[in-house]
């Protein structure tokens, strides 16, 4: 990164940081319980704030996004690397979908929870967990794969 660009860096943060000290000195001088019971505060501090925050948010994540798929677009062998772990991934996924039920969700006694009807919500839930588990048991056998080839040399 050359030297402009860090500056304009810099300077954007700086002026993201006195927005944000700005809000925050307009909620402190309001004080908590005025914000807490008053809506029409609220609505003049808080919803400003949350706003200019999540403005912030999508900027960040798009920019975030756009400098990733650039990067990727620039570096093929980067782009090759991944797409293969996106196609592995979505092969765990297909796998862990598979292996899940969408069966009502019963306590120990056998009796069907309150909002456990089965159906998609079940199934996707299953789907979750499966993938956890496939990828934690993936992890496990690379850390074991890994000490016993250290215990080795």
């Amino acid at each position: 990164m050359n030297k402009r660009t860090s500056g304009i860096i810099t300077a954007i943060a700086g002026v993201i940081a006195l927005i944000g000290f700005y809000f925050f000195v307009r909620i402190l001088m309001e004080g908590d319980e005025t914000i807490e019971t008053d809506a029409a505060v609220q609505a003049a501090i808080v919803d400003p704030f949350i706003k200019f925050s999540l403005w912030i948010f999508y900027i960040i994540a798009g920019v975030t996004v756009l400098m990733s798929i650039w990067s990727l677009i620039m570096n093929p062998a980067a782009l090759k690397k991944a797409l293969i772990g996106i196609v592995a991934m979505a092969a765990i996924a297909a796998i862990s979908y598979s292996m899940a039920n969408g069966d009502a969700v019963l306590d120990t006694f056998g009796t069907e929870l309150e909002d456990g009807a089965a159906g998609t919500i079940s199934r996707l839930s299953g789907t979750g967990i499966w993938f956890a588990i496939i990828l934690g048991g993936i992890g496990l056998l690379g850390f074991a794969v890994d000490t016993v080839k250290s215990l080795i040399k």
